[in-house]
């Protein structure tokens, strides 16, 4: 199924929310090229309406979008962040499918933001909104204060290019915190929240080279957030331990292999201590650092995987308890898939064909036979992989969905409330949006 937003649209984002209170996913789409965004309403069953169109004004250019209960009613509304207006405009849900579009506000960023997203910073039960820009040294905060409106937006510094950004509670006081990993200054910045929805200054802790993910989680099990960093430029992870108080240790270093792309976070060898496991894009292999429960991790070890590993997953996919490893590689067109041992090893990779180019790679149940599947999106041949589980570690061949032309993104969920798992891809170059139901009759 096919469901274009017109000629011309230029997709560039989607979110998938009940946007009319009626049980069914909906569809959210910015369409830059025809400067309004698209609302799908879903019937339950796996199809849609037609689109309806918002529009955002004469060049405007809608870019990013965020959904999240703007003004305390406790429907549904939409952020739209537009690149070529600069500001961003609210449309207020009214539960039933309606939205009133409310007064815009001016944002001055002259580049695209990179991350547009919305939480409740101020313990209000309204959502705040956070903009980071694509090579700009400065998040932004908009903060609801009454009524359908929001504050002109709060600017907090932090370093040169901020590339990406995780949010958590650092300090222990049930408010939310922004820690930022910056590309250009090779450090992280951690803003702590008051839970009013403003936050302190910047904090500044030096990591590796070129840093480009972050991610949190309690490495020392004593209930505080840590912090580690995938630093492209210095092949290496940083880990920064928590104290609780909102401050990190000084980063320890653990080398990795050459141009780490992503890190997954995860208990590997089930002792109940965190691990870090890290797709090396320049060396074709990933990289395994078993945490001893302190905070600090043995040296890594590495495995063989295709050529230009993009991204990687964790899950079981033999249903022996545990953690396996799945990584889609970029260059030599197929995932690979190291099984675990459980004490501290993987076997040997066994690869599988996808497309051209996997950019992305998920692991579900797709056909509810309680085997986890791999899913792929193949931005070169223009598809999705699907390659069903035996449950035993081994997959069948892949089975190709012909998608729009260069998919960028994948999502899966139930869009037609049949309690099977569906997938949802975005077509960059096509303009169009494409849902696939998964039939496990076939």
């Amino acid at each position: 199924m096919t469901l274009a937003p017109g000629g011309g649209s230029s997709l560039r984002c989607v979110v998938i929310n009940d946007l009319n209170n009626d049980t069914n996913l909906d569809i959210v789409l910015a369409n830059y090229g025809t400067n309004n965004v698209g609302v799908l309403f879903g019937y339950g069953n796996g199809s849609f309406e037609n689109q309806m169109m918002l529009n955002t004004g004469t060049n405007s250019h809608p870019i990013s979008i965020a959904v999240g209960d703007f003004n305390g009613d406790r429907e549904v509304d939409i952020a739209v962040a537009n690149d070529g207006s600069k500001r961003v405009d609210m449309m207020l849900g009214n539960g039933r499918g309606k939205f009133a579009i409310q007064t815009s506000y001016e944002i001055g960023f002259d580049t695209p933001p990179l991350v547009m997203a919305s939480g409740d910073f101020n313990n209000d039960a309204r959502s705040e909104i956070v903009l980071a820009y694509d090579g700009r040294d400065h998040v932004d905060i908009f903060v609801a204060y009454n009524y359908a409106s929001f504050e002109t937006q709060i600017r907090y510094s932090v370093g040169s290019y901020p590339y990406s950004v995780a949010i958590g509670d650092v300090n222990n006081d049930t408010r939310l915190d922004i820690i930022v990993a910056n590309w250009f200054s090779n450090d992280v910045s951690v803003l702590l929240g008051y839970g009013n929805g403003s936050f302190e200054n910047q904090t500044k802790y030096l990591v590796g080279s070129l840093p480009s993910s972050v991610s949190i989680g309690d490495f020392n099990n004593d209930t505080r957030l840590d912090i580690v960093v995938a630093n492209q430029g210095s092949k290496d992870v940083s880990v920064l331990v928590g104290y609780g108080n909102g401050s990190f240790e000084n980063q320890t270093k653990y080398l990795v292999g050459f141009q780490p792309s992503s890190v997954a976070i995860g208990d590997v060898n089930n002792d109940t201590r965190l691990d870090i496991v890290v797709a090396n894009w320049g060396s074709d292999d990933v990289s395994i650092l078993l945490g001893y429960g302190n905070g600090s991790f043995e040296n890594q070890t590495r495995y063989s995987v295709g050529s230009s590993p993009r991204s990687v997953a964790i899950g079981d996919v033999n249903n022996d308890t545990q953690l396996d490893i799945v990584v889609a590689n970029d260059g030599s067109d197929d995932v690979s898939v190291l099984l675990g041992y459980g004490n501290d090893s993987f076997e040997n990779q066994t690869r599988y064909s996808v497309g051209s180019y996997p950019l992305s790679v998920s692991i579900c149940d797709i056909n509810n036979d309680t085997r986890l599947d791999i899913i792929v999106a193949n931005e070169g041949s223009d598809d999705v992989s699907v390659l069903l589980g035996y449950g035993n570690g081994s997959f069948e061949n892949q089975t190709r969905y012909s998608v729009g032309s260069s998919p960028s993104s994948v999502a899966i969920g139930d869009v037609n409330n049949d309690t099977r798992l569906d997938i949802v891809v975005a077509n960059s170059d096509s303009n169009d949006l494409q849902w696939a139901h998964w039939d496990s009759q076939k």
